[in-house]
Order: C-alpha cells, then structure tokens, then sequence
C-alpha cells in the first residue's frame, strides 16, 4: 500500500534536507549506455534526485550539479519533438531526455539557474514562468551564503582528475577528520569483516558508491541471531543526513557515529582491528664508558659574602670557676651532716663566728650565748 503523496513529499524533505525548485518525469542514461530509464526527477538545491516513481520517499541516485562543466541541447528546439541534454560532469557524462519540449526547457532553465547562479538568456519561456525561475534564484542565493561549506571528501574518494591539484595539506586533513572505524571497503567487505570478527566491533562507516554519500553498516544482536543493517548518510551544504523515518542532520562524520553508538544505548562498538603486539625483547648494547676527568683543575668561584663575626664558644661565654678555699670543710661521703653542722660551716665560711672553749663566739669578742652550745 503506498503512502500519500502529502507524507511522500514531507519524507523527501528531510531526507534531502533541500529546498524543491522543481520536478517532473525525465528519463537518464550515461552516455555509455544504450537506452534510457524512466524516472521522477526532483532538483532541490543544485542536486537533482531520481525515485522510480513519483510514490517513493527515497531517491534511487542523485546527480550533483554543483561541477557541471556544461549543459548542451542535442536537438534545436522543437515543440512536437522530445529534448535531450548532455550534461558533462565532472566524473562522467549523462544524458536527459524530456518528451515534452516545453518542460525541457524549463529543466534547462532551472538546471542552469541554480548552478551558474543567474537566469540564462533567450529562455522559450512564458513571463510566469520566469517570474518563478526568479524566485528560485533568490532563495539559492540565500540559502548558499547561509550555509557552511561542504566537509572535505578522504582521499580514496577523489577522483584521479582532481586529486593531483589537491593539496596535501587537504588530503592530510581529511583523512584526519575521519572515525577511526571508518574504513575503505565495500558493503560486502564491510559484512563479511563484522561476521568474522564480531570481538573487533559492530560498527563500520565507509565510503558509498553514489557520489558524495556515506554509509554505515552495523551488526546487532537479537533474540533470533545477529542481524547486519546499512544506513545511507547524504552529505549536502548543512551537513551529513541520516536517512532514517525521520531523518537526522548532523554536522561530522563523528556525530553520525556518536548518534548511533547513542541510540543502542552504547551496545554496539566502533570496529577497531587488533594491532599486533611484540613477543621478543631486544637487549640493547651497554653504553660506552665516557671519562669526565679533566687535566684542569675546576674552578670554583668564591662566594661574595660579607665576612662573618667569629662566634665565641660556650667556655668562653661561662664565667670562670672560683677557688675553692682551703679552709672550706667538707663533708666526707660516708657521714651524712645534719642541720647543726651545714649551719657551722655556713658560719665559718663567713667569718662572722669561730669556736673557742666549745662556744660560738662573735669576732668582737661577745658571747654568743643565744646560739645553743655545741
């Protein structure tokens, strides 16, 4: 059951995240080809995306006109005759073809509109008409001054015309600004390396085969086994869209990343191949022996101090020992004095008092009779 257009177109919108300056039946071949395929064209922006039919949600491919080199009608025009266009890109060429000739040429007009950014002269288009290819060209100018430049493409991706005039510098960069689980491999390599290797991770980015487009592939347990999905991831002039039911935009490669290891709730892991480690051990030669000795004796620069005052030692700072008197008495050690005799040689070593017929007496010859008798 298909949906309904107001929910198809609403779809397409967020995925492409671009403004619809027009749209229609066309059919598309690469000049290689033999015949052509049918398709329901929409250009948003300087992209113009192709659905199988017009029920679709999400384009089949996608043709960025940002580097059309030119744009040329195989065919004068004719009104009863249908109009084919060359569109030389610049990695390969295709071809249009629009049965109805009026609405070739306002393929032609809006195509050459967006890209070289002003209305082509001697347009077979009526004053309504090129009234509304005017609002066109002032909402593209709008919106490409808002918006950020494109993130750089990695190296592997450039094609061998452009990458010699890359510089390195911008090589280096990009490569630098990618994931590390983002690997240059095929959507078969990506699935085989997630079945094989399940320890290593579950999460794969890569490079997709349309032009300008990323995907991600991703291994998820589940109660019935482990299942392998792909996500596409659409670069436009905002940043990197993820087409989901409702898509996401996101400015790096990082976030697209970061918004699935979020949404799993950090089950699943970005694969990361295992380095290999080292088992031997070298041991490195003993250094050799460098003499340091010198002939010449070192100098030493002297301080520049001010002299210090010579401190004076702790003998000299004592007062020195008084003699002893000879007629001190001492106490020999084994007679331990009492208080009458510590009073006498007190007295004695005073001179006030002497002993005299077993009586203290004083120097000027008075009885010391209040003092008790030995």
């Amino acid at each position: 059951m298909s949906l309904p257009a107001r929910i198809v177109h609403k779809r397409r919108a967020t995925i492409t995240d671009l403004p619809l300056y027009y749209s229609g039946q066309l059919l598309k071949k690469l000049t290689k080809e033999k015949d052509f395929k049918k398709y329901y064209g929409e250009l948003r922006g300087a992209t113009l995306f192709l659905y199988k039919d017009d029920t679709q949600d999400t384009y089949t491919e996608k043709l960025d006109l940002e580097r059309l080199k030119s744009m040329e009608l195989d065919s004068p025009y004719q009104r009863k005759e249908p109009t084919i266009f060359t569109l030389t890109l610049h990695t390969e060429e295709v071809q249009l073809k629009m049965e109805n000739a009026d609405t070739g040429e306002e393929w032609r007009g809006y195509i050459l509109t967006v890209v070289k950014k002003q209305i082509p002269s001697k347009m077979q288009l009526l004053p309504g008409q090129m009234l509304l290819l005017q609002d066109a060209l002032d909402q593209e100018r709008r919106r490409t001054r808002a918006c950020p430049a494109l993130p750089p493409r990695p190296p592997f991706l450039l094609s061998a015309s452009s990458s010699p005039t890359t510089p390195k510098d911008e090589l280096d960069h990009c490569a630098s600004a990618l994931p590390a689980c983002f690997l240059s491999v095929t959507r078969q390599e990506a699935e085989r390396m997630l079945e094989e290797n399940p320890e290593c991770g579950s999460i794969i980015l890569r490079p997709s085969t349309l032009a300008n487009n990323y995907a991600l592939t991703l291994r998820q347990l589940t109660p019935s086994g482990p299942v392998i999905k792909n996500f596409r991831v659409t670069t436009t002039n905002s940043g990197f869209v993820i087409e989901l039911d409702t898509a996401v935009t996101v400015s790096s490669l990082d976030d697209v990343l970061q918004y699935f290891l979020e949404k799993t709730e950090y089950r699943l892991h970005p694969y990361m191949e295992f380095q290999p480690y080292d088992t031997c051990i070298d041991v490195s030669p003993a250094p050799k022996c460098i003499s340091i000795t010198s002939t010449t004796p070192k100098i030493v620069p002297k301080a520049q101090v001010a002299p210090m005052l010579r401190s004076q030692t702790k003998a000299e700072l004592l007062p020195p020992p008084t003699k002893q008197e000879e007629d001190k008495y001492v106490v020999p050690e084994d007679q331990c004095p009492d208080v009458h005799n510590l009073m006498l040689d007190g007295w004695r070593a005073s001179g006030s008092f002497k002993v005299t017929e077993g009586k203290l007496l004083h120097r000027n010859g008075h009885d010391g009779s209040h003092h008790k008798e030995e």
